[in-house]
């Protein structure tokens, strides 16, 4: 097995700065990515304190599965593998997403609901 050398990681180097708006029309992606993993973390604490119900099992449980598997440190890419140690729970969430994107938008119009109720009560 052969050490890589400067000129490897130059090249390495070079790619990227070469390909730097192709990874910067990523990054969005990926923050999207992670910001809708807080709202599926939302709906499943509403989900558990019984506050939204609204949700077939299915997908309630596919969320569930993967937010454990953000949560498990055992998973493919271990996440102490600086830089891409979170790629493989990022495609997770990302599968997770496209399967429960229907529900995902009922909980969003479900909480908008919920604040715009709570502020009609506060008045």
């Amino acid at each position: 097995m052969s050490t890589p050398t400067n000129g490897d990681h130059d090249l390495d180097i070079a790619k990227v700065t070469q390909r730097a708006q192709d990874i910067e029309n990523k990054l969005p992606k990926l923050t999207q990515v992670f910001e809708q993993a807080k709202i599926m973390l939302s709906m499943v604490k509403d989900y558990w304190t019984g506050a939204y119900r609204e949700i077939p099992y299915w997908a309630i449980s596919a969320v569930s599965m993967a937010l454990l598997y953000v949560l498990n440190p055992a998973d493919v890419i271990p996440d102490v593998i600086i830089g891409v140690g979170y790629l493989d729970d990022a495609t997770v969430v990302a599968f997770c997403l496209k399967l429960v994107q229907r529900e995902l938008e009922r909980y969003q119009e479900w909480q908008a609901a919920q604040a715009k109720s709570a502020k009609v009560v506060d008045v």
